[in-house]
């Protein structure tokens, strides 16, 4: 019931765009642990999924069909903009240096109104990151996001990357 539930909503994704959003693109977790019924937590988990395919597909709508209007970044990086408009432009300039970039949910944790995720980036830096250019070297490094949803969108996020390995990866930092 929980896995159609969730392609119900995916159907409802796509539809709800006006554009087809392909629902294969919602990445499924290697793991998931949930304190609620299945029903219950399809809102949350749906609104976890579509913010990953934004991150493994660059498509600003999943993004935008994700986070709500009034969206908070808890751990706003120095120089990110606050609300949806943070998320999009970070992507557009991570892509730029990773465009093959690719997310897996390892594990996922639905409680209440919060969903927490274990994830992992994987690519390869085939662009420009500041004043680094690429030379097609394998990015590969974890992250850790927390959100509060809301009416079936993500309100709050807190979030930590292993950022050290990220910039060592990409020649960033020795």
């Amino acid at each position: 019931m929980y896995r159609f539930s969730v392609l119900i909503g995916a159907g409802l994704l796509a539809l709800s765009t006006g554009a087809a959003l392909a629902a294969d693109a919602l990445p499924q977790p290697a793991r998931v642990f949930s304190e609620r019924n299945a029903g219950a937590a399809a809102a949350v988990k749906l609104a976890a999924l579509r913010y990953a395919a934004f991150w493994n597909t660059g498509d600003p709508r999943y993004a935008e069909l994700a986070l709500a209007p009034d969206f908070i970044d808890r751990t706003l990086p120095e120089g990110r903009q606050q609300g949806t408009a943070g998320p999009l432009q970070a992507s557009r300039t991570f892509r730029a240096a990773v465009p093959d970039l690719k997310v897996e949910v390892t594990d996922m944790v639905l409680a209440a109104d919060r969903v927490a995720l274990r994830l992992h980036f994987t690519g390869h830096f085939s662009g420009r990151f500041g004043d680094v250019e690429g030379k097609g070297q394998t990015v590969d490094f974890q992250a850790f996001d927390l959100y509060r949803v809301r009416d079936g969108r993500i309100a709050e996020n807190w979030h930590l990357e292993d950022n050290l390995t990220l910039l060592k990866q990409l020649g960033a930092l020795k």
